[in-house]
């Protein structure tokens, strides 16, 4: 029996972490807490279920848990947008016209630390400010 509340306590672990590291897109972060709580829900069931000796069920809802987080883990990919302007690009990352290459890497690198998404930013704007800087420094 203590090994059941082990496994448990490590599901209930396991989902905490789970839900500290979402960084999310509005809209987005609801779906994917409700999918943590019931993807744990449903293994911790399954866990209880192997314990009485129903494996039938508790291998159906454990795969159902497991497919739960790998589904709600997906992405959406960033939407392609236009080619921006040079004058785009400069309000982006906060230059001015007679900007040099120094200076506009230094920009970018200011401004990526904030926005990459493993620091709690998002694709879309990491991608922008990319597209910026590729746009100013490339002829």
């Amino acid at each position: 029996m203590t090994l059941i509340w082990l496994a448990l306590a490590a599901i209930a672990v396991w989902a905490l972490v789970r839900l500290g590291r979402q960084g999310e897109r509005r809209g987005q972060g609801h779906w994917r807490v409700t999918a943590t709580l019931f993807s744990a829900v449903m293994i911790a069931g399954a866990v209880l279920l192997a314990a009485r000796g129903a494996w039938l069920p508790a291998v159906a809802l454990a795969g159902a848990g497991v497919w739960l987080t790998l589904s709600s883990r997906q992405r959406a990919p960033a939407p392609r947008s236009e080619a921006m302007s040079p004058a785009e690009a400069r309000a982006l990352l906060g230059v001015t016209a007679e900007a040099t290459p120094q200076e506009i890497n230094a920009a970018w690198k200011r401004l990526m630390a904030r926005a990459h998404p493993d620091q709690g930013g998002t694709e879309g704007l990491a991608s922008r400010l990319n597209a910026a800087r590729d746009r100013l420094l490339k002829p």
